[in-house]
């Protein structure tokens, strides 16, 4: 249960993040340092080191980091292509691919 607890904490910042991200490539895109998006996504970011807490509360540090980079990269992956129309290519599949064998061999729980 420890490693549940864990992980979703992981995956929710993740999350917190993501929307960060966003905002602040909306603001990058419009070349605008100081906007609405840029403060949104830089309160995001500051956010999610409380969540980060909770998470290593719970699971190693190696676990949370590849609960979180797991997440992050297939949400920004699907994210880039899919609202930005960034290109896909082989490299990005093949990351997303590893990003989840990294996630099954991190996960099992500690005996």
């Amino acid at each position: 249960m420890v490693l549940f607890y864990g992980l979703m904490f992981s995956l929710f910042t993740a999350l917190v993040v993501i929307v960060g991200d966003v905002a602040i490539k909306v603001a990058a895109d419009k070349a605008a340092l100081v906007s609405p998006q840029m403060i949104v996504g830089v309160m995001l970011y500051a956010g999610s080191a409380v969540l980060w807490f909770f998470a290593m509360r719970h699971i190693t540090l190696g676990q949370a980091a590849v609960a979180y980079s797991m997440l992050t990269l297939i949400a920004l992956f699907l994210i880039g292509a899919l609202a930005f129309d960034e290109p896909i290519g082989t490299r990005e599949w093949a990351g997303v691919a590893c990003a989840l064998a990294a996630m099954a061999l991190m996960s099992h729980a500690e005996a």
